[in-house]
C-alpha cells in the first residue's frame, strides 16, 4: 500500500479505537450501499477464486503515479488485494457482519479517493499533519493497552471462581422480605396563598413540620412493636399510609431479596434469623420495618457468570488504576486558571461565559 493509504488505515484504526472503547451493543447490519462511482468491489470472504492477492477493491484512475502520457490515465489504478482488505478489517472490524463488509469496502474505497486528493494537495506535510498523527498514534495505542488489559482480565479460572464465592458467600444470600414504610410527616395540601414572610407564620409552620415528624415518628416506633408482635404487615402498612395522607400504598411483600439489591445502610437486615423483625430503619423520606422469612444462597452455577463478569471488571479497574497511579500529570495552575489570558484573540471560554440557569427539576 502506498504511503497515504497507510495514513488512511491509521486514520480509521483511530476511529475504531475510541468508538469501540465502551463496547456499544452491536448496531443492526446497515442496508447494502451502492459502490461508487469509479470505485469496484469483489468482497465474500472464502469466495472460490478469491486468493490473498486477487484485487477486491479496484480504484480506475486513481494511483500514485499517474503516467506522463494523459491519454495512458485510464490504465492507471489502485487495487486492493483480498489480504490487504482482510488485514484492515480484522485491525478497525473484526466483529462486522459479513453482509456489512462491502459498505465497509465502499467507504474505504471512496475514502482512498479522497485521501489521494488530499496528498495532491500537500494536506499529509507540515506541523499540523504532523501533530495529528502523534495524537491518532496515542488513540491507537491506548485503544490497544486498553484491549490487551481486557483479554488478560477475562483469563479467570473455575478455581478462582469457586475461590471467590467462597470467600464471598454472604453477597450470594436471598432472603424472602416484608417491609412497612412509614413517612417520615404527615402530607400537607399546598395553599394557594402566597407564603406569608410573617417571622410569626414562618415559626408557626414551622412548628408544625416539626410536630408532624414527631407524631409520625412515634407512630413508626409502634407499628414496628407491633410488627415484631407478629401482627400483619398489609394492615400496618394501611395505617401508616392513612396516618400521613401519603398519595399510594408500597408494596409489602418484597420477595426473594439479594443482598446487593438493598442500600448498604440496609444490609443488616441479613442478619437476622428468619422470623425476626429489624429495628427501625431511618431514611431521608420516612422509617422503615423489615421482616425475614426464608434465607438461602443460591448456588455456584447460578451466579458463575455474574462472578466472572464482576472479577474481570474488578481487574480491569485495578489494571487501569495502577498504570495511572504509576505516573501523574501536574498541570501548571497558573496558565490553566488563567484561561481569558491564554485563550486565542476572539475566542470564548467558559469563565468568560455568561452562566446559564439550569431549568429547575424534581418537587418544589
Amino acid at each position: 500500500m502506498t504511503t497515504y493509504r497507510g495514513w488512511l488505515c491509521l486514520l480509521l484504526f483511530t476511529a475504531a479505537a475510541w468508538g469501540q472503547a465502551a463496547k456499544p451493543a452491536a448496531p443492526p447490519a446497515p442496508p447494502r450501499a451502492a459502490a461508487a462511482p469509479g470505485v469496484t468491489t469483489a468482497t465474500g470472504a472464502g469466495a472460490a477464486g478469491i486468493g490473498p492477492a486477487t484485487a477486491v477493491i479496484t480504484i480506475s484512475g486513481l494511483c500514485d503515479k499517474p503516467p506522463e502520457d494523459k491519454s495512458k490515465t485510464a490504465t492507471c489504478k489502485t487495487v486492493v488485494t483480498r489480504a490487504e482488505f482482510e488485514q484492515l478489517v480484522a485491525a478497525v472490524a473484526p466483529t462486522i457482519a459479513p453482509p456489512a463488509r462491502k459498505q465497509l469496502a465502499t467507504q474505504y474505497g471512496m475514502a482512498l479517493v479522497m485521501v489521494h486528493k488530499a496528498h495532491e494537495l500537500g494536506l499529509d506535510q507540515g506541523p499540523k499533519y504532523q501533530e495529528l498523527m502523534r495524537v491518532a498514534r496515542i488513540g491507537v495505542l491506548t485503544k490497544e493497552l486498553s484491549a490487551k488489559l481486557q483479554e488478560q482480565a477475562e483469563k479467570i479460572s473455575d478455581k478462582e471462581i469457586e475461590t471467590y464465592y467462597h470467600n464471598n458467600e454472604a453477597s450470594f444470600q436471598e432472603v424472602d422480605l416484608q417491609r412497612i414504610f412509614i413517612p417520615r410527616s404527615k402530607q400537607t395540601v399546598e395553599s394557594k396563598d402566597k407564603p406569608s414572610d410573617d417571622a410569626a407564620a414562618k415559626d408557626a409552620a414551622k412548628k408544625e413540620q416539626q410536630e408532624s415528624e414527631d407524631a409520625m415518628k412515634k407512630l413508626a416506633e409502634a407499628l414496628r412493636g407491633r410488627a415484631a408482635a407478629g401482627e400483619d404487615f398489609a394492615k400496618l402498612q394501611d395505617e401508616a399510609i392513612a396516618a400521613s395522607g401519603f398519595k399510594g400504598k408500597p408494596p409489602t411483600r418484597l420477595g426473594k431479596v439479594r443482598r446487593t439489591s438493598l442500600p448498604p445502610d440496609q444490609g443488616e437486615v441479613f442478619n437476622l434469623k428468619g422470623g425476626e423483625t429489624s429495628q427501625l430503619t431511618s431514611t431521608p423520606n420516612g422509617y422503615l420495618v423489615y421482616k425475614v422469612g426464608d434465607k438461602d444462597t443460591l448456588p455456584l452455577d447460578h451466579v458463575r457468570e455474574e462472578i466472572s463478569t464482576t472479577m474481570q471488571s474488578q481487574r480491569m479497574q485495578d489494571a487501569m488504576q495502577t498504570i495511572q497511579q504509576s505516573a501523574t500529570p501536574e498541570l501548571n495552575p497558573k496558565y490553566f486558571e488563567d484561561a481569558t489570558a491564554n485563550s486565542p484573540p476572539g475566542h470564548a471560554t467558559d469563565a468568560a461565559k455568561p452562566a446559564t440557569k439550569a431549568p429547575e427539576s424534581g418537587p418544589k
